[in-house]
């Protein structure tokens, strides 16, 4: 086992790979030897390792100024990188907030909405409560925990958040209403009006959901008409609808936001991670301009900040990472290679313990079960995501795996998201290995 000396790392219990650089799709290792991030390491690393484009950027910004507070300074390169944003977000989301991730980015949502009704209705408003969903992952943070619904994460911190109120997601493998779709009639989509309805509109500021679920059940992608159906919900009930596109913004599912896949504007969308292409910590909250002209109008100020709010250096790499991402076209070329990528994982399904493939443009998720007839998950003891994820390694290749969707305890699934840049003849070698670690870890679970 390694000694971390001072270090508090993310599992004393794990002997870590030591990442010594990267290049395009491949991180090394310091023996040289080279594994393909086939999940961009959180799916943040959209435009590869090493890209000098964008370093180069951040070495300018350095060298003109490293940090102004945002409270006293505006720097060209944050109202530039407002602007590549604003020229990518849909509808009338042309208003941008940066933070330094997406729990913040999250955070600020939650905030902003409260903030919202009250500067729109008076300091008497009583809208506060934001609705999630069950098997859902908003942030760390106390606040983002209170809204999301990923057990594993926040079992043993609920003591010190206060709860909000939850619907299951659209989880067709594992229905909670035991339906199939189409002839469900998207219930999980239509319980959003009974849940706002029980606790009463008057109450209810928004609704937050991740387009595709990401980290806790693997890539879930919803049925067509699920974000229609809950855009209308929230339009007529008065609730702001909040997109948590901190996996999937950017280009993830081929289009720039996961949303514009259905032509869905939200009130709200968070993002982060890709929009710096993983060369700086960032994250934002973009929101419609009739909501920021509220704030503008009113007490002109958004109470909530932090100090790297807007830092000029990530400023500048979130800049000219959309420059890179608009001047190679990547959103387009990532709807091409992701439907390639979505074909060639079809293949899976021929191994025992794969239940499902399932996902949307370059953003794919595998389940794993004991029985695909009766679709029951391994036993938490027998780790399989974590097998899964070492026989990859061992492959060469790194993939993203998750614990706990099917009942908050038992379930294993994991995600396969290269960077957008990723070519055809690499996802073949992707898929191949993946076959390689499937075939091996099932045959180590399996009697």
């Amino acid at each position: 086992m390694q000694d971390f000396n001072h270090l508090i790392p993310r599992s004393y219990k794990t002997d870590f790979k030591i990442a010594s650089r990267g290049e395009g799709i491949y991180i090394f290792d310091e023996k040289g030897t080279p594994y393909i991030d086939g999940c961009s390491g959180a799916l943040l690393s959209s435009i590869g390792h090493g890209n000098r484009a964008i370093i180069e950027a951040m070495v300018r910004q350095l060298e003109q100024i490293e940090f102004a507070h945002p409270s006293r300074w505006m720097c060209p390169a944050v109202l530039e990188a407002a602007e590549e944003i604003a020229a990518i977000t849909p509808g009338d989301i042309k208003n941008v907030w940066f933070v330094s991730g997406g729990s913040e980015a999250v955070e600020s949502a939650i905030k902003f909405s409260r903030q919202y009704f009250v500067e729109r209705d008076g300091v008497n408003s009583s809208k506060s409560i934001v609705i999630g969903r069950w098997n859902s992952y908003h942030g760390s943070t106390l606040g983002t925990m209170a809204v999301g619904g990923s057990m594993p994460r926040r079992r043993i911190f609920s003591p010190l958040f206060k709860e909000f109120p939850k619907i299951q997601p659209h989880y067709c493998y594992r229905c909670s209403y035991g339906q199939s779709y189409p002839s469900c009639g998207v219930r999980c989509a239509h319980e959003l009006e009974t849940e706002i309805k029980r606790i009463g509109p008057q109450y209810v500021a928004a609704f937050i959901a991740e387009p595709v679920v990401g980290s806790t059940v693997g890539a879930l992608h919803p049925p067509r008409e699920y974000w229609p159906i809950v855009r209308e919900i929230c339009s007529r009930y008065d609730v702001l609808l909040i997109a948590d596109e901190i996996m999937t913004g950017i280009g993830r599912t081929g289009k720039a936001f996961c949303v514009d896949n259905w032509e869905v504007v939200p009130d709200i969308i968070c993002s982060a991670k890709a929009m710096s292409g993983g060369y700086s910590p960032v994250g934002g909250m973009f929101v419609r301009t009739p909501l920021a002209e509220t704030l503008r109008k009113g007490s002109g100020s958004f109470i909530h900040g932090h100090t790297y709010n807007g830092n000029p250096v990530t400023a500048a790499a979130v800049a000219a990472t959309m420059r890179f991402i608009r001047e190679n076209n990547l959103f387009e070329k990532a709807a091409v290679m992701g439907e390639y990528l979505g074909k060639g994982m079809e293949r899976l399904l021929d191994n025992p313990i794969v239940g499902e493939v399932r996902g949307l443009g370059l953003m794919r998720g595998v389940e794993l079960v004991r029985d695909r007839k009766s679709r029951e998950p391994f036993a938490p003891s027998a780790k399989a995501a974590l097998k899964l994820t070492q026989e990859c390694l061992a492959r060469g290749l790194v993939v993203y795996p998750g614990t706990g969707q099917a009942d908050g305890i038992a379930g294993d699934q994991f995600m396969v998201a290269p960077p957008l840049i990723v070519q055809k003849e690499e996802i073949d070698e992707i898929v191949n290995r993946l076959e390689e670690g499937l075939k091996a870890t099932a045959e180590a679970l399996l009697p």
